[in-house]
C-alpha cells in the first residue's frame, strides 16, 4: 500500500513540475471588446503587464510576434515592466519597449515595482533614474499622475501613480475619488477615459472617479490558479482568493481589464496560471 501511495505522489510531483514549468514560460492571447458613444474612432491596444524583465524567446521575439499578429494601433502598459531590487537588470524590458516604440505608440502606466525604483533612491540606488532616462530618451516616459490624449479616436489616457502604502501587505489602505482627484483632477468628461492603475484593488475608487476603463496587473493571477473554483490562491498582499485575480471586471459602469502578468518575481511560479497578453478593441456604441 505504501508503494503505491508513494508512487501516485512521485507522478502527481512530477505532473505538478511539469505544469508549473510550462505555465510559467508561456503566455495566452485574451481579447476584450469597449463600445462607448465616446469612442469617435475604432481602434486597438494589446496591454502589457507585470514583465519583470522576463523575456519569451531571444529578445523577446515570441512576444513581439504575438504582438505584430495583433495588429494593434498602440500599447497600454500597467506597470512592473522591471524588478525593484538594487543593481536590478532592465535590459529585456528595455530592449522590447525600445522594439515596441518603433512601430506603435506606447502608454506606460506606473506600477509599484517602478515607484520604488523611481523614489527610493537611498534603496535601489541609480538604477531606477537609469531606466527612467532610458525610457525618456526613447520616448517612453511612464505617465505619472498625468494624461495623454489619443485624439482620432476621443481617449485619454491616464496614468496614476499611488503612493507605496497602498500596497502594504497584510493590510488594505482606503482609498476614495477624492484622493485620485487629488493626483488627477476630474475626469475629462467629453473623451473616454482609460486608467492605467496597477493595482486592481481600487477598482472600486477608480470607476467612482470617473474611469471608464481600467487597466490594471500586479495580482500576477493569484500565482496559482486554483482548479473547479477558478480563482487565484494569493495576492502580493498576502489576500487568499483575491476577489480582483484576472479577467474582466464590471463597477457602475465602468470596466476593469485586469491582467494576469507576463512575468514572476519574488515567487517564479505559475501553476495553471499561464502569462496573458491582453487585446482590447474600442469602438463606437453600435
Amino acid at each position: 500500500m505504501l508503494d503505491i501511495l508513494f508512487t501516485i505522489f512521485a507522478i502527481f510531483t512530477v505532473v505538478i513540475f511539469w505544469v508549473v514549468l510550462f505555465d510559467t514560460n508561456r503566455f495566452v492571447v485574451r481579447h476584450h471588446r469597449v463600445h462607448s458613444p465616446k469612442i469617435t474612432k475604432p481602434c486597438r491596444a494589446v496591454v502589457l503587464s507585470d514583465l519583470h524583465n522576463k523575456k519569451y524567446g531571444k529578445d523577446n521575439e515570441h512576444l513581439i510576434t504575438a504582438i505584430k499578429e495583433l495588429n494593434p494601433d498602440f500599447v497600454l502598459v500597467a506597470g512592473d515592466m522591471v524588478t525593484s531590487r538594487k543593481k536590478a537588470p532592465i535590459r529585456e524590458a528595455v530592449k522590447l519597449l525600445q522594439q515596441l516604440q518603433e512601430m506603435y505608440p506606447i502608454y506606460y502606466g506606473v506600477g509599484n515595482h517602478e515607484h520604488r525604483l523611481f523614489h527610493i533612491a537611498k534603496k535601489y540606488g541609480t538604477v531606477g533614474q537609469e531606466y527612467l532616462s532610458v525610457l525618456t530618451e526613447n520616448g517612453i516616459a511612464p505617465i505619472s499622475n498625468d494624461s495623454k490624449v489619443i485624439a482620432d479616436s476621443n481617449i485619454r489616457v491616464y496614468g496614476l501613480d499611488i503612493s507605496g502604502d497602498y500596497y502594504e501587505r497584510f493590510q488594505k489602505k482606503a482609498m476614495d475619488e477624492a484622493y485620485i482627484q487629488s493626483l488627477l483632477g476630474e475626469p475629462d468628461g467629453n473623451c473616454f477615459n482609460i486608467l492605467l492603475a496597477h493595482n486592481p484593488e481600487y477598482f472600486p475608487a477608480y470607476a467612482q472617479w470617473g474611469a471608464d476603463l481600467t487597466v490594471s496587473g500586479h495580482v500576477h493571477g493569484g500565482i496559482i490558479k486554483v482548479p473547479l473554483i477558478n480563482r487565484g490562491f494569493i495576492s502580493p498582499a498576502f489576500t487568499l482568493f483575491p476577489k480582483y485575480d484576472g479577467g474582466v471586471f464590471a463597477e457602475e459602469g465602468a470596466e476593469m481589464v485586469l491582467s494576469r502578468g507576463l512575468g514572476t518575481h519574488s515567487i517564479p511560479v505559475r501553476l495553471f496560471n499561464p502569462g496573458e497578453l491582453w487585446c482590447v478593441e474600442f469602438a463606437p456604441e453600435e
